[in-house]
C-alpha cells in the first residue's frame, strides 16, 4: 500500500503563497529610497539604543505605509467624476482655479480633499482623457487645509479634457510635504482611476469642475481615489431626487 505524501500539497503551497502575495498592499516605486533610508536608520539605531532603534523601526514601518500603493476598482460609467486623492472633502464650492492653469476666468465648482500622513498619496486622474496642459507652480509650504494655500503653496496642476469638456486637478504641497511627484506628461492619454502622480507627506487635491455640475459628496465626507464619485455630469434634479428617496 502506497503511504500519503508528506507536508501540505504542491497546490497548497502555492496558494498559500498567492494568498500572501494578495494580502500584501503594493509599495510604489517612489518610496523605495525612503523606506531603504529609514531601515538603515533603524538598524543602525537598534545597535546603540533598544528605545530609540525601536521608535526608528516605527518610522520605517510609517515610511512603508506612507507609499502603499493599493489596487482601485473605477466605475466607469460615463459622466462620473472620481475622486483623485485618499483623504476628507475639506471644501466644496465656487472658486477661481490657478492663473497658470487658464482654465477659466470665473469661479468654477472647486471640491477638496485633504489628505493627511496616513493616507494613500498616489493620485489618480478623476476622469478618462486627454492631458492637456500640466503647469507646475513654486511657491510656500502652508496648512493645505487653509483656503489660502490654494493660492500661495506649491502647486503642479493638470487639465484632463474628457467627453464632457476640461476637468482641472491641482496637487498642491502642505506644511510638511516638500516634492510633488508628476508621472504623466502633456498630450497623453489617461484613464479615469489611472494613476498621475503623488505627493510626499501631507497634502491637498483639488477638482475644478463647470458650475452646475452635480456634485454628489459634501464636506467632511472621506473619499478613495479612484473609487468614490465626486460627481456625475448626466445627473438631473429629478434623477437626484429619485436616488435619494430610494
Amino acid at each position: 500500500m502506497s503511504r500519503p505524501p508528506r507536508g501540505p500539497h504542491p497546490e497548497t503551497g502555492v496558494s498559500l503563497l498567492t494568498s500572501i502575495r494578495k494580502s500584501l498592499v503594493p509599495i510604489h516605486r517612489e518610496g523605495y529610497p525612503f523606506i531603504a533610508i529609514a531601515v538603515v536608520i533603524a538598524i543602525g539605531l537598534l545597535m546603540v539604543s533598544t528605545f530609540f532603534g525601536m521608535l526608528a523601526v516605527g518610522l520605517a514601518i510609517w515610511t512603508a505605509l506612507f507609499f502603499r500603493d493599493p489596487e482601485r476598482v473605477t466605475p466607469l460609467r460615463d459622466g462620473l467624476v472620481v475622486a483623485p486623492a485618499d483623504g476628507r472633502i475639506s471644501q466644496v464650492g465656487l472658486a477661481l482655479p490657478p492663473r497658470e492653469l487658464g482654465l477659466s476666468e470665473t469661479p468654477l465648482m472647486r471640491i477638496s480633499i485633504f489628505m493627511n500622513v496616513f493616507n494613500v498619496h498616489v493620485n489618480r486622474s478623476p476622469v478618462s482623457g486627454r492631458i492637456e496642459k500640466i503647469a507646475y507652480k513654486p511657491g510656500l509650504f502652508l496648512n493645505a487645509d487653509l483656503d489660502k494655500a490654494s493660492e500661495d503653496n506649491e502647486r503642479n496642476g493638470l487639465i484632463v479634457r474628457g467627453t464632457h469638456g476640461p476637468v482641472g486637478v491641482v496637487q498642491i504641497a502642505g506644511l510638511i510635504a516638500r516634492r510633488i511627484v508628476s508621472f504623466v506628461h502633456e498630450g497623453e492619454d489617461i484613464g479615469a482611476g489611472e494613476r498621475f502622480g503623488l505627493i510626499r507627506f501631507g497634502s491637498r487635491v483639488d477638482v475644478y469642475l463647470p458650475v452646475g455640475t452635480r456634485v454628489l459628496v459634501s464636506e467632511g465626507q472621506i473619499t478613495t481615489a479612484g473609487e468614490t464619485v465626486l460627481a456625475d455630469y448626466t445627473a438631473t434634479a429629478a434623477r437626484d431626487i429619485a436616488f435619494r428617496v430610494s
